[in-house]
């Protein structure tokens, strides 16, 4: 057992002294959920707050985003710290927006970035460079980081770290894994035409909804009889569309669904494969078919020397007790983006129960809590991160 180092301790005491406001801010931020390409009210409070701290702010950074500077002792490097804000249109736990919550815990993300930049403007003077606070839009329908960066959000920065909060894991741990941590996300849309008409005289007909049911079945082949077992992949078909009544032939049904990977080279393989399918299957049931092909997020691979980073520094603030190996997922989260131009590190937050004796329920349900313990934590670890790759001056 490593011992948690004096520094360290200073800093979670520090963060600790913050968390009655952090509380307070997430609180307000989830009983005022915002939807993406909608955060005007949250942007406008990270504003104030950042602007309070006598940072350098922008706002309408690919579209509500914000971003602050905080410069120390010379000008590079540049280190960015990320935060997403954008909730979900998931009917509310805790809200006063119909159907709108933070399902996700990006409120909590919101805070514990403004709390590490409290902490990070506290010292200053120990900076041998810059920090640059990412407070990121629509995360959720993953848009915001590819917005971002085409308004500058990135432009000078050396590396980038984020965190993700995890209600299946105890608030005060953390979870690190090397290489890909998180699944690419693609959408895929698929129409399909037939021939409506009578549902007694189906012979006079082309039935769109056989057509589309076989493509459903037959695309799970596109995994299971070609990919290599150890490629894991996901396709699953989240909506089927067709028809009003229960004695009628439609002519057209639609399908809409994700495709997750855990590799680059599958993922770029994948939209030959599912177009083959539908095609052939569709023209095997006399239909034409078209299908759109929505690449989204890339495969979420962290950087290996900023792994190493951010598990050593962790280990310094937290104890090696409370790192644990996290395990892969196919969730996508659109951080990866920005790993696809700059090395960086994405890591868990452990948001849930202490003890293990509570339920948690998991990201994106409805009834999705957040233990606040990890609050001051999630803003500790992220100044200690910055705080350590400046004064060490190895970005």
């Amino acid at each position: 057992m490593n011992p948690i180092h004096e520094d360290g301790q200073k800093l979670l005491a520090s963060a600790e002294r913050l968390a009655d406001s952090l509380v307070a801010f997430r609180r307000d931020l989830h009983a005022e959920p915002e939807l993406s390409l909608d955060e005007r009210e949250t942007s406008r409070k990270v504003a104030e707050q950042l602007t309070g701290l006598g940072l350098e702010v922008r706002t309408g950074v690919g579209g509500y985003g914000v971003t602050a500077g905080l410069h120390g002792s010379g000008p590079a490097p540049v280190i960015a710290l990320r935060a997403d804000m954008d909730a979900l249109p998931v009917l509310p736990f805790a809200s006063r927006r119909p159907g709108v919550m933070h399902a996700c815990g990006h409120d909590a993300h919101t805070a514990i970035l403004l709390g590490a930049a409290r902490l990070l403007t506290e010292r200053r003077e120990r900076l041998n460079g810059s920090v640059r606070f990412l407070f990121q839009a629509a995360e959720e329908i993953n848009a915001g980081a590819k917005a971002m960066i085409v308004d500058g959000a990135l432009d000078g920065v050396a590396e980038i770290y984020g965190l993700h909060n995890l209600p299946t894991l105890s608030a005060g741990k953390i979870a690190t894994r090397a290489g890909a941590l998180m699944g690419s996300v693609d959408r895929i849309e698929i129409d399909i035409e037939g021939k409506g008409g009578h549902g007694a005289i189906p012979d006079q007909c082309i039935d769109p909804i056989v057509a589309a049911s076989a493509i459903v079945l037959s695309l799970q082949t596109a995994v299971s009889r070609e990919l290599s077992p150890f490629a894991p992949a996901v396709v699953t078909v989240g909506s089927l569309q067709a028809g009003e009544a229960n004695n009628v032939i439609p002519h057209r049904a639609r399908l809409t669904g994700t495709v997750r990977t855990f590799a680059p080279e599958v993922q770029s393989g994948m939209p030959e494969r599912l177009e083959r399918l539908v095609m052939r299957i569709a023209e095997g049931h006399r239909c034409r078919a078209e299908l759109r092909y929505i690449p989204q997020t890339p495969v979420l691979v962290n950087h290996d020397d900023c792994l190493v980073h951010v598990e050593s520094a962790m280990d310094r603030l937290l104890g090696r007790e409370q790192r644990v190996q996290a395990e892969p997922t196919m969730a996508g989260e659109d951080f990866s983006v920005y790993l696809q131009r700059v090395p960086g590190c994405l890591f868990w937050l452990g948001s849930g129960p202490e003890t293990g004796a509570e339920q948690a329920f998991g990201l994106h349900h409805p009834r999705f809590t957040l233990n606040e313990a990890c609050l001051p934590v999630g803003a500790a670890a992220l100044a200690a991160i910055a705080l350590e790759r400046l004064a060490a001056g190895q970005a």
